[in-house]
């Protein structure tokens, strides 16, 4: 397939995915799939949680940049590389650019939170940091390019990226092949997207649920009216889920999304100090968003096997949504 960067570039397929899972491999961690008991007695069904909070920077995202990067001519690379991100796809660009000897610019929305500008910065990214629109984001990043020659890696809306995305799920399905169920977050919808194509590609009967906060609910606007619905004012707990489909993305999970399902604030607080509390692990809210959708719909998969994508782990400890319990005397 192609990987060019435009619009109508091919979207990846199974082999594809399963590339860029070789490609990848010596450069990132296999996260481990963990179970809870009493999370399966909450949700009344056997939960498997794919840990990407222990991934390389915290989070799924190193895939998509990992492969991206790898897949840059000797020219592109010494170009240097890029984007715009609130924070995970930032982080993972810097240090899979830095891996390469590239220099990676970064622009980043104001309002971003500061323990993921301090990662990036970590990794060697260059940031810009710009109004937290659409529009201020795209015109930062073009003008970079325009003073650079540096090449455009999007942080969902390129081949590359849902391909490297798509690992999770091929490797989740290695290690639990018979799941019914698949729930992955969605914003800009590169995991999601890479989930449905690997997960069905591997076991067509399996049903791909895209997990998304009641306040920034486009993917489910657009999966409900054909067509893609903009983002107007996100107001959630969930920050790395404010994004807007794309076109690439948004036809995957037109056709291969079997659903998108919404929970409220009240829930990915809940979800979140759930797992912190009984797998004391910590995830972030973007990826207690997939959890609250597994532990609110006890009435769809009794007795079934969900896989739950935990997609990151960078949060903001001086920020946490709930106090931690108190020490026992």
């Amino acid at each position: 397939m192609s990987f060019a960067n435009s619009k109508s570039a091919d979207l990846p397929d199974l082999e594809t995915i399963r590339a860029a899972a070789r490609r990848i491999q010596p450069h990132i961690h296999r996260t481990p799939v963990m179970t809870c008991a009493s999370l399966d007695e909450m949700a009344g069904a056997r939960l498997y949680f794919k840990c990407e909070n222990f991934q390389r920077c915290g989070a799924f995202k190193i895939r998509g940049a990992t492969n991206a990067i790898a897949l840059l001519s000797e020219a592109e690379a010494r170009r240097g590389v890029v984007t715009h991100s609130s924070g995970n796809h930032a982080a993972a660009l810097s240090l899979a650019a830095r891996a390469r000897g590239a220099t990676a610019w970064i622009v980043m929305p104001s309002n971003a939170p500061e323990v993921k500008k301090a990662a990036v910065r970590a990794y060697g990214g260059r940031i810009t940091e710009c109004a937290p629109t659409v529009a201020a984001r795209e015109a930062a990043a073009q003008e970079i390019i325009e003073r650079t020659g540096a090449v455009m890696i999007h942080p969902y809306n390129d081949a590359r990226i849902i391909a490297g995305q798509g690992t999770t799920a091929l490797e989740f399905l290695e290690e639990v092949p018979d799941l019914d169920f698949i729930l992955a977050p969605v914003s800009g919808g590169g995991l999601l997207s890479g989930t449905a194509i690997a997960a069905k590609g591997v076991r067509p009967q399996i049903r791909v649920i895209g997990c998304e906060p009641k306040n920034a609910d486009d993917a489910f606007r657009s999966k409900a009216s054909g067509r893609i619905e903009p983002m107007e004012h996100p107001d959630t707990i969930a920050d790395g889920l404010r994004a807007s489909l794309c076109e690439r993305t948004f036809a995957v999970i037109r056709e291969r999304v079997d659903e998108v399902a919404l929970v409220s604030e009240e829930e990915i607080v809940a979800a979140m100090r759930s797992v912190w509390e009984r797998m004391k692990i910590i995830v972030e809210p973007s990826a207690a968003v997939a959890a609250a959708v597994a532990l609110s719909r006890k009435e769809d998969w009794q007795g079934k096997k969900v896989g739950v994508i935990l997609s990151g782990g960078n949060v903001d400890l001086e920020k946490l949504p709930f106090k931690p319990a108190a020490s026992a005397r």
